[in-house]
């Protein structure tokens, strides 16, 4: 039956195709995966005849590659909306974003475009498994532009192996030259069960860390990116509209293998196995294996940890007493009717949240 929302939805296709093996990322051991783009087509369409909301604010490709789909399956799923969402964004990897194929994705209506940059520097993305060049990912952003994309977002990384602080200068000049109008920025972490954490590489030193972090901040913000969220930056008011969707509670919808969703306060998620989200479907069950259901403190004080990321801050009628302590640790302050994170919270928010939470 059709999913009944009230308000914004954002919707998220996860397809998560895997054509490398990445040391830091979960799918280095992601097992039953389909490399058959039009299998997982026809799983989508059962699912979203199962689902099919009646209004949808932002739509985004994400996963493993999701551009493996095509443009022609990409435009298929963009006409399913019921509406046309505000925000179509879509995941690239640079080796795959050929002048051609960003032209024909142009043309199936996506209007956003997000490259996994992580470095331009060619010894780092060896370390990580990138197949890329830092010359393929400057062309890739080049390629969106000339394509007709006005809103190009791409992902770069600190903290990776044996990262030096003079790479970091290089890169965050090198993108900040391109035509892009938002940078998502985040540090390496090595996380069960991919690679890196089995046999951890040598990282930079927390002092080393910090001082990359810290000359990252100032220079963005030198060349006109404004840091709208802890790791999240952009010029010219592009903001992403779907994650905005996320850090601020409103709900959205998943499909596809392991993506999750947030309807009512209820959280739940696909089957990460393949076989069993095509079964599960072709019997005309909602191929879900996890659900719970949060009771009403708990959905607040989450969200409320969620919405801090934004560095607006929360409306101090949200909070209920705990934010006292945290701002004479100096991690929030008053601004105005708002409480947010300091600059100190901005570099600890995992505490903060924790706190919150």
């Amino acid at each position: 039956m059709p999913m009944m929302t009230n308000g914004r939805l954002g919707i998220y296709f996860h397809l998560p195709f895997c054509t490398k093996k990445c040391p830091y990322c979960h799918f280095y051991v992601l097992e039953n995966r389909t490399s058959d783009p039009e299998r997982l087509l026809v799983g989508l369409r059962k699912e979203w005849a199962l689902r099919s909301p009646q209004s949808v604010e932002t739509l985004y490709f994400g996963g493993g590659t999701p551009s493996l789909m095509g443009p022609e399956a990409i435009k298929e799923i963009i006409s399913w909306m019921p509406n046309l969402p505000s925000e179509i964004t879509l995941e690239v990897n640079p080796e795959d974003a050929s002048l051609e194929k960003m032209r024909a994705f142009y043309e199936s209506g996506v209007n956003r475009i997000s490259l996994g940059v992580q470095t331009l520097d060619d010894n780092l993305l060896k370390a990580i498994g990138r197949t890329h060049s830092a010359k393929q990912a400057m062309e890739a952003v080049e390629n969106s532009s000339r394509a007709g994309f006005e809103n190009i977002s791409i992902d770069l990384m600190l903290e990776l192996p044996a990262q030096t602080l003079d790479q970091v200068r290089t890169t965050f000049s090198l993108a900040c030259s391109l035509p892009i109008t938002h940078l998502s920025l985040y540090n390496l972490v090595c996380e069960p069960p991919s690679l890196f954490y089995k046999r951890p590489p040598k990282q930079p030193l927390e002092e080393e860390a910090l001082e990359m972090h810290l000359f990252a901040l100032q220079f963005l913000k030198d060349q006109g990116f404004e840091r709208y969220e802890i790791s999240a930056f952009a010029r010219d008011g592009k903001i992403a509209q779907h994650n905005t969707l996320y850090w601020t509670g409103a709900p959205f919808l998943g499909f596809g293998p392991s993506a999750f969703s947030y309807i009512d306060g209820q959280r739940f998620r696909n089957t990460l196995n393949w076989r069993k989200y095509f079964a599960l479907l072709e019997e005309g069950q909602e191929p879900v294996d996890f659900r719970e259901t949060l009771d009403t403190p708990a959905r607040q004080r989450e969200l409320l940890a969620v919405e801090l990321r934004l560095l607006r801050g929360v409306h101090r009628s949200r909070f209920e007493g705990q934010e006292k302590a945290l701002i004479e640790k100096g991690l929030l302050e008053l601004h105005e009717d708002h409480i947010r994170l300091t600059d100190k919270g901005l570099l600890f928010y995992d505490t903060v949240a924790s706190e919150l939470i």
